[in-house]
């Protein structure tokens, strides 16, 4: 999958409060309803998940949002006791790891973040459970997650395997009762294959979106992007 290069931005506020419950608001404005399959451990989807924030922050005057998160496993047979980072990506990409590395690092710092490739990756079959139990708690949280699984994994050096890491992503999102849902590894399973299944079985590649279930996009793209697909899913349901 193509990516677009990235421009320089400024940090957007951690995550986002101004999306709708539901579609049935009364505010007049527009919904638009986003569903994004994605990885936890794919750079690419959290570089996107900041540049849609940044395009539903400039545009919230005009559109309330809805923000679905859905599973995608990049890699479903990663050990979940985790393997060390840098040596997992150097393995995968080989002689290009440090270019691809160097990259990342440089669109981080657009983002106004740095790229941490310490500690482990592996398995993100729990964290897809957590933010699939957060929606039943409201997609706000359910984003909120997101944002705070990405800042702890790909800021931080945490581990995405880590059920302590997990339960404090949670608590910071507001999620309630992730400890006790995390303690049974069958909780949540059946509804996130099912997810997967529905959301990402015909895909090749994240971070995906479908806005107001007909638009697509790929890739980590820039926000200017994102605003002209939520101009084109307005129209369409005028």
């Amino acid at each position: 999958m193509r990516f677009l290069t990235l421009s320089a931005t400024s940090t957007v506020p951690r995550y986002t409060r101004f999306m709708a419950q539901s579609v049935g608001n009364n505010s007049g404005k527009k919904i638009i309803q986003i569903d994004v399959s994605s990885d936890t451990v794919c750079p690419w989807c959290f570089v996107g998940k900041r540049n849609l924030d940044k395009a539903m922050e400039s545009s919230k005057d005009q559109y309330d949002f809805e923000v679905r998160w859905h599973p995608y496993m990049l890699n479903p047979s990663a050990p979940k006791e985790g393997v060390v980072k840098k040596d997992f990506y150097r393995e995968k990409f080989g002689a290009q790891a440090v270019r691809i590395e160097a990259r990342m690092a440089e669109v981080f710092r657009g983002l106004g973040l740095e790229y941490d490739l310490s500690g482990l990756t592996g398995n993100t079959l729990d964290s897809h459970r957590l933010i699939t139990f957060a929606g039943h708690q409201g997609f706000d949280k359910q984003h909120a997650l997101a944002e705070e699984l990405g800042l702890g994994y790909f800021t931080q050096g945490r581990y995405i395997g880590d059920k302590e890491f997990l339960i404090e992503a949670a608590r910071k999102a507001g999620v309630e009762g992730a400890a006790e849902f995390l303690e049974d590894p069958n909780n949540g399973l059946n509804e996130v294959y099912e997810e997967l299944e529905k959301y990402s079985s015909r895909i090749t590649g994240v971070p995906y979106y479908v806005i107001n279930g007909k638009h697509k996009l790929s890739g980590g793209q820039p926000p200017e992007v994102f605003l002209r697909a939520f101009q084109v899913a307005a129209n369409d349901s005028s």
